[in-house]
């Protein structure tokens, strides 16, 4: 290539990928690097803050009752990411070996919850959940007919809202397509001849999905358990709207330092522990996948 031919190549590229780089330095990598400024920083009144380099903050981070916020919010992440995984394989596999209309529509399905926002859905969950919401009312609608037959007890609504199961249950119903999405990316590859052959080899379905099906879709396996697992360990929304004082989580703790204690240097450091947690995670799942390529 000219010397001409590569300047004007050169500025094509320039010119496509200015804005968004631009974009992302200004609006993204400056603000990052200001909050991890304030990590190292103290307050200095009311409204200023001394960077001073301290690792006070951090140290305050690792003390016990932030670390049982923390653990208890990787576990509900965890446990999150464990039943969306559990919930979504089927379905992606449903999904998968379904004719192409229907699978068209399954996706618009998996996909309608990203077309309306979360804090209205969220909203509706809570309709859903509360004591006059839709799950007591059929329950009471059923236990008054069956009170009519064998003199049942008033019903007495149960307490369905404020509690970790409805946190629990809030969390996998945000973030269950994030692990069906690339579980069906990954299925979609499956050469269905490798089951069949399996099949008539007397492998068995149990076998045939464990040894052939599961191996193959470990990619999107591991992809949909990161990208599962990250957001719901810093869900905010959900356990401040579902949850009681007992079912906050790390990013509630992270919400009351930056605007009710204004105690920005520790609302940054909690921050960039989960930042370099999701890192750690990131590096994970890396060497997971260049270890299956060899």
């Amino acid at each position: 290539m000219s010397d001409e031919g590569w300047r004007q190549e050169r500025g094509t590229l320039a010119a496509t990928l200015g804005p968004p780089l631009f974009w992302l330095v200004v609006f993204f990598l400056v603000p990052l690097a200001v909050v991890w400024a304030y990590s190292f920083g103290q307050n200095a009144g009311l409204t200023d803050i001394r960077i001073s380099g301290t690792f006070a903050n951090y140290a305050r981070a690792l003390e016990p009752l932030y670390l049982g916020i923390l653990a208890k919010s990787i576990g509900m992440a965890g446990l999150t990411t464990l039943i969306c995984l559990i919930v979504g394989f089927p379905v992606a596999l449903a999904i998968t070996f379904a004719d192409d209309r229907a699978k068209t529509w399954l996706l618009l399905l998996v996909m309608l919850p990203f077309w309306t926002n979360l804090l209205i859905r969220t909203y509706a969950l809570i309709a859903v959940l509360r004591t006059e919401g839709y799950v007591n009312w059929t329950l009471e609608f059923l236990w008054n007919r069956l009170g009519s037959i064998w003199s049942l007890e008033p019903f007495v609504p149960l307490d369905l809202l404020h509690n970790n199961a409805a946190v629990l249950f809030g969390l996998v119903y945000v973030h269950l397509p994030f692990m069906i999405l690339p579980l069906y990316a990954a299925l979609d590859r499956l050469d269905r001849s490798l089951i069949e052959a399996s099949l008539d080899l007397g492998a068995g379905h149990f076998r045939t999905m464990m040894q052939i099906v599961v191996p193959i879709a470990l990619p999107g396996i591991l992809s949909g358990i990161l990208i599962t697992f990250i957001p719901a360990l810093g869900a905010y929304l959900t356990p401040d709207l579902l949850g009681g004082p007992d079912s906050q989580m790390i990013a509630n703790v992270i919400e009351r330092q930056f605007k009710r204690a204004n105690d920005w240097p520790f609302g940054a450091a909690l921050s960039f522990l989960l930042l370099y947690l999701t890192f750690i995670l990131i590096a994970l799942q890396a060497m997971l996948q260049r270890r299956q390529a060899q």
